[in-house]
């Protein structure tokens, strides 16, 4: 049983080689990706109320929808209406083209102003 000992410890030895345990990085070897980043809350709110304020002002559709199913919190949902209120309001004015303008606008506006200390006071559903 003298020869175990010796032969366990070169496995061990050849297993952490073919693993790269305890060995510097390949010349070849790839970098560590970077860690992902974030979005900051007023950009999240600007692109959802965008893309839902585009899909709803486009369809032509009066009503707006569930705002849960959309991933809207309540404040979210309120800035949604109001943008289309005024966008709709500028279509009759300007045509639809200043009313996908308006949206765009609008939304990065309010969700500025919604989110310029961080979350909103009641938490980010309200």
């Amino acid at each position: 049983m003298r020869h175990r000992k010796p032969r366990c410890a070169l496995a061990f030895a050849a297993l952490l080689a073919a693993t790269g345990c305890g060995s510097s990085p390949s010349a070849g070897a790839p970098e560590p990706s970077p860690s992902p980043a974030t979005t900051s809350p007023e950009d999240l709110c600007t692109a959802l109320i965008t893309k839902w304020g585009r899909q709803i002002y486009d369809s032509g559709e009066e009503t707006y929808g569930d705002y849960q199913s959309m991933g809207l919190s309540n404040g979210q949902y309120t800035i949604l209406r109001d943008t289309l209120d005024l966008a709709r309001a500028e279509r009759k004015r300007q045509g639809a083209d200043a009313g996908r303008k308006l949206i765009t606008r609008e939304a990065r506006e309010r969700c500025e102003r919604r989110y310029r200390n961080g979350e909103p006071s009641g938490g980010p559903w309200v």
